[in-house]
């Protein structure tokens, strides 16, 4: 046989398995611009119970609660024999349960049972085999040497930036004798030996331990689960080199880092080639979900259920309070969409019928790339999913940028002195007291001041009169603000304030890119405030009344305190804006009451405290309990009490000519609250894999994540304070209910030529609704059909 014939195929076939395998890994977003991702991404176009097939063969997880979970849910009655009959209709396994007693009993036996695990690599094999823990030293050592490799700047003594891991990885292992102490004799001359390019490792590998073309895809899959949030972080660099248009190759670097591993083992321990063989067989079988992964599914489908029948009795229809409609409202306030922000909403609502708030995602619409005072790294302030197109700085003038820079460097000298190999010590021994006393004040919540605000941001350059009016006016019909305007139009960006939380961005605002909104609420209200763009609105349509001044502020999640920017209001009317202040004061004081009791500890007096206190784990839930997402008039929700744990973003079909607007609503932050649910549905389902594991002993690597100890493996997503109490999960996972008021022709247009999105709710990872007059009108159902919607009446 012509070999030079087969090798061509079986590598183009091989790579292919090596590029789904990489696109089944969520993106790691880096600690200082964390959002939330979905972490079953690579799984939307499957439906629940067959993910959970999936990852159970790559991870030994499952997608959904636990039968523990459930059958404790059906005892106490959060879960009906409705809810459960509704969610087996639905289920489109043919291998389902034939009754509900069927399911329930199947559930019910299952209570206590240990799932099934996930499909051992070489090394697990040569561990059982051998009695050696392979895969801890494997994550030991990769560990070790990811966490310099991948190092942003934390590291006084980093390796030399410019190789690809797999060729730095190669350099490193070669002098790394800790595989040969543990007694792998010769790892260092194999790595020496392996081929030099990651491509013909990942090639040569799979031959030498026999995976064949269909286990292949899985195979690998299961590797990069190995290493943990290392592959979500290349999976990120991938990401972000996607989106300026070029591409990376390190996630097959560390494909081929694992399988050179992998190779070593084998010839090691060779008497596992048969258990090998049988897992390389169980690979190459299609992934197919278990009847007790069906049923989960058909479970957790019932839960989501029964919180949409809870959902439903909200919204009845007869919601009542809203300013908008009446007179011209005094105070209008545009919060971020953020479930957080429901709470303080209707706290201020209900201080006087003259204020009115709106919902909208948190970047107002400005695809901004800013760079700070004092600083030259261009942060994206908009949601992960676009590319930012406007260039701005908060740059001050010659003479104090040149200040803030070196009180910068200052500040960064110290720090390398207080943390250098020599140095270190003799800090230890003359500043220790006084690093005491600070450490006293802090734990006693005494620490010092807020930061200041940053000089007003300002886009580089300048906008020509016509591009400010289009801006202005693209934003506004978008945020449904364009007849009636208040005398004072509050644009709240929001963010959280914290001491010493490693994960302090993932609590900012999501469609900001993990930095705070504020930039984008004070750019807009400049924008806005300035004469030439209202003389150029005007011709959009748009009529701003001269008494109405827009003010930028920040909302302080962690704290209900909202700071407003007067950047632009220095000369205007100074007792209204008294007034707003004291509304918002007073609205803070009431949302700090609601919020207290879930929080452990905490009451509504020393909520502010929490926030400086540099021991507390769990300073606020942040985004936990979110479960539904509502694009309708506020109207529809106005002076219902939702719990805090609904996105609320305003829109109005009438008004939204061309269904514009509600194809972005669909297609940026209906996906943007997915990633955040399902990010928090899979830190509280499956912590062992998707979660950020304990705070208590969390140690930052690189600056990009954290570590459990002192080392090992990577750990994304959500830290377990942020879902759990203590003694019980405080987020119910549950999919995305998004509920839109808008005709359902409109949204299945919408689906129809978007199918990534449709493919969300197709599979059941996000449930539609379409609301009319304020309540639930019809469910979507798979296929672009409704409720109560045959399919050939549908094709009619």
């Amino acid at each position: 046989m012509n070999h030079s014939r087969i090798v061509p195929a079986r590598l183009a076939e091989i790579m292919k398995a090596a590029e789904a395998a990489a696109r089944a890994i969520p993106p790691a977003f880096p600690l200082e611009a964390t959002v939330a991702v979905n972490p079953f991404l690579g799984q939307a176009g499957e439906d629940l119970a067959t993910a959970s097939a999936r990852l159970m063969r790559v991870a030994g997880i499952e997608a959904t609660q636990s039968a523990t979970d459930h059958a404790r849910a059906l005892d106490e009655g959060r879960i009906t024999d409705g809810d459960l009959a509704d969610a087996l209709d639905a289920s489109p396994h043919a291998s389902k349960p034939a009754s509900v007693n069927a399911l329930k009993a199947m559930i019910t036996s299952q209570r206590d049972a240990e799932p099934a695990t996930a499909l051992p690599t070489i090394a697990d094999l040569a561990a059982a085999a051998t009695g050696t823990d392979w895969p801890a030293l494997i994550e030991k050592t990769v560990g070790l040497w990811a966490a310099g490799h991948f190092d942003k700047g934390q590291a006084l003594w980093a390796p030399a930036p410019g190789a690809d891991a797999y060729a730095a990885w190669r350099t490193w292992a070669i002098h790394d004798l800790t595989p040969e102490i543990a007694g792998l004799a010769g790892f260092c001359a194999h790595v020496s030996a392996a081929p030099d390019t990651a491509e013909r490792a990942i090639l040569r590998a799979a031959d030498t331990i026999g995976l064949s073309d269909a286990a292949a895809e899985t195979a690998f899959h299961r590797l990069y689960m190995d290493l943990g949030g290392w592959s979500q972080h290349a999976r990120w660099l991938l990401w972000r080199a996607e989106m300026e248009g070029g591409h990376d190759e390190t996630l097959a670097g560390l494909l081929a880092i694992r399988l050179l591993w992998e190779e070593a083992l084998l010839r090691h321990v060779p008497g596992v080639a048969d258990s090998w063989a049988q897992t390389v067989a169980a690979h190459g079988e299609p992934v197919r979900p278990s009847a007790r992964q069906i049923a989960l599914a058909i479970f957790q489908d019932a839960a989501d259920r029964a919180h949409q029948r809870r959902l439903a009795a909200v919204l009845d229809g007869t919601a009542t309070g809203a300013a908008g409609g009446k007179s011209r409202p005094f105070l209008q306030a545009a919060f971020c969409i953020d479930v957080r922000s429901e709470v303080f909403r209707r706290a201020l609502e209900s201080l006087d019928p003259g204020i009115e708030t709106i919902g909208f995602a948190g970047f107002f619409g400005l695809p901004v790339s800013h760079k700070a005072s004092g600083s030259d790294v261009a942060e994206a302030h908009l949601p992960v999913l676009l590319a930012p197109s406007v260039q701005t700085t908060s740059h001050c003038g010659a003479a104090c940028e040149h200040d803030v820079r070196i009180a910068a460097r200052t500040v960064r000298a110290w720090g390398r002195f207080r943390q250098a190999a020599v140095s270190s010590f003799a800090f230890v021994e003359s500043a220790g007291p006084y690093y005491a006393a600070n450490l006293v004040k802090d734990a006693l919540g005494l620490a010092g001041k807020t930061a200041t605000a940053e000089p007003a941001p300002r886009i580089s350059g300048s906008l020509p009169a016509e591009e400010k009016a289009g801006t202005a006016a693209r934003v506004l019909r978008a945020m449904g603000l364009t007849g009636t305007f208040g005398k004072v139009v509050l644009l709240l960006g929001h963010g959280a304030q914290a001491r010493n939380n490693p994960h302090e961005s993932a609590y900012h605002c999501g469609a900001c890119g993990g930095y705070t909104g504020e930039v984008s609420a004070r750019l807009l209200a400049g924008l806005l405030n300035d004469p030439e763009t209202r003389n150029g609105l005007t011709a959009h349509g748009i009529d701003i009344p001269g008494d109405t001044l827009f003010v930028a502020g920040l909302h302080n999640t962690t704290t209900d305190a909202v700071i407003l920017h007067r950047d632009d209001a220095a000369s205007g009317p100074g007792g209204d804006l008294r007034t707003v202040a004291n509304w918002l004061n007073e609205a803070g004081r009431i949302a700090r009451a609601e919020r207290a009791p879930r929080l452990p500890g905490s009451s509504a007096g020393t909520i502010a405290a929490r926030a400086m206190n540099w021991a507390e784990v769990r300073p606020e839930w942040g985004l936990a309990g979110c479960g539904a997402f509502i694009a309708a008039p506020r109207a529809a929700t106005a002076g219902r009490n939702l719990g805090g744990r609904a996105f609320l973003h305003s829109y109005d079909w009438q008004a939204d000519t061309g269904f514009g607007t509600l194809e972005l609503i669909l297609t940026a932050p209906v996906v943007v609250a997915s990633w955040i649910s399902l990010q928090y549905y899979g830190s509280t389902v499956a912590p062992s894999v998707f979660g950020g594991g304990n705070k208590l002993i969390h140690n930052v690597v690189g600056g990009i994540g954290v570590t459990e100890g002192n080392g090992g493996r990577l750990r994304p997503g959500l830290p377990l304070q942020a879902v759990h109490d203590g003694d019980r999960p405080v987020h119910e996972p549950l999919r995305l209910t998004v509920l839109i008021e808008a005709p359902r022709e409109a949204i299945t247009d919408v689906l129809r030529r978007h199918p990534d999105v449709r493919d969300l709710f197709d599979n059941g990872w996000l449930h539609l609704f379409a609301l009319k007059n304020g309540r639930i009108d019809a469910r979507y159902r798979p296929g672009l059909r409704w409720s109560g919607e045959t399919q050939e009446a549908k094709a009619a």
